[in-house]
């Protein structure tokens, strides 16, 4: 890293100290005149502030614009955390319900650039993309960008026509659960695991205990059952029976030319091609507005830290603990490895 950016890093870290404690004390000198508890739980509003934002829609005709990018999951809450997401689930539920009562709303472009991600919220934004097509009867077009893979995949099926990059990689119709086992690392260190569950399935997926075959054939039970989710979504989204659609979703990523063969897309082309079918489709003229709400996901701070974060190298303990996180929580995905 560059000598003026470490240096511009630290500044940036010392005025943020500053601000902070200036506010703490001017907290507390209030405080002490006026005999409050205001600084009691200061720290604590800082720490889990909340990052939404209302949404201000244009006044004049517009096309909303939702950039479905990075790994989809939960929306970010406080001011501290960080990210490399940028995917605010919370953000595009609101903005989709205030596109249903927007009058000049002319309909959604999706500009998806993600390998997916949780099985809820990719089903949730999905469920809401749908409703807005049947409260409104307005279009949804989508773009594929480097990446629509499994979870932007599906939530791309609430798309009337689709349009990918040629460079796209797209595809990826499947489940996935995650799993570590750590037992014979334990062991070695010897690390024991004491769980007091009230049935023998209870601590199921614990990295200090190996799975038994009922407990396989449990979690294989939940990635079926999603899995037959996904099919019938892209049965539905596709126009397609469901034997077809399930030789083509065994888990497999499609280039752009494949997934336009395979109907899985409408038309190998650029953005500014998918902008002019939706605005043909729309009735609506080339100069209108496509707006995207902003989006506050990463925090206040999370700019610094990923900034420290790119150079500053994790430890052994902090690569593990990533690890066993975030490789092997055990979530229903329909993520793309």
């Amino acid at each position: 890293m560059k000598k003026k950016q470490i240096i511009g890093i630290i500044v940036t870290g010392l005025v943020i100290i500053a601000v902070g404690v200036t506010g703490v004390l001017g907290n507390v000198i209030k405080a002490k005149f006026t005999e409050t508890e205001e600084t009691m739980g200061f720290w604590e509003s800082i720490m889990s502030a909340d990052i939404s934002e209302e949404i201000i829609l244009p006044e004049e005709d517009f096309i909303g614009l939702i950039n479905v990018e990075g790994e989809i999951g939960p929306s970010t809450e406080s001011l501290w955390s960080y990210t490399e997401s940028t995917y605010n689930h919370d953000l595009y539920m609101d903005y989709v319900d205030s596109l249903i009562h927007a009058d000049n709303n002319k309909g959604i472009m999706l500009y998806i650039d993600s390998p997916g991600g949780t099985v809820y919220e990719s089903d949730e934004l999905y469920l809401k993309l749908m409703e807005y097509k049947k409260v409104t009867g307005r279009p949804i077009y989508a773009y594929f960008a480097s990446q629509a893979c499994s979870g932007g995949y599906y939530i791309a099926m609430a798309a009337d026509y689709i349009v990918a990059n040629r460079n796209c990689w797209t595809g990826s119709i499947g489940v996935i659960v995650s799993l570590l086992n750590c037992k014979d690392l334990y062991d070695k260190l010897g690390i024991e695991e004491i769980d007091i569950t009230s049935g023998a399935n209870k601590a199921m997926g614990s990295a200090a205990l190996d799975l038994t075959e009922e407990q396989y054939a449990i979690l294989q039970s939940l990635v079926d059952e999603a899995y037959d989710q996904f099919v019938e979504i892209v049965c539905d989204g596709r126009k397609m029976d469901d034997a077809t659609v399930r030789s083509l979703a065994d888990g497999r990523i499609y280039s752009a030319k494949q997934a336009a063969e395979h109907k899985l897309v409408d038309l190998v082309g650029t953005m500014d091609e998918a902008k002019a079918a939706l605005e043909k489709k729309a009735k609506v003229s080339g100069d209108i507005t496509y707006y995207a709400p902003e989006n506050g996901a990463s925090g206040m701070f999370s700019v610094l830290y990923g900034m420290v974060n790119q150079w500053k190298p994790k430890s052994d303990t902090e690569l593990a603990t990533d690890i066993i996180e975030n490789k092997g929580n055990g979530v229903l995905k329909y993520y793309a490895k």
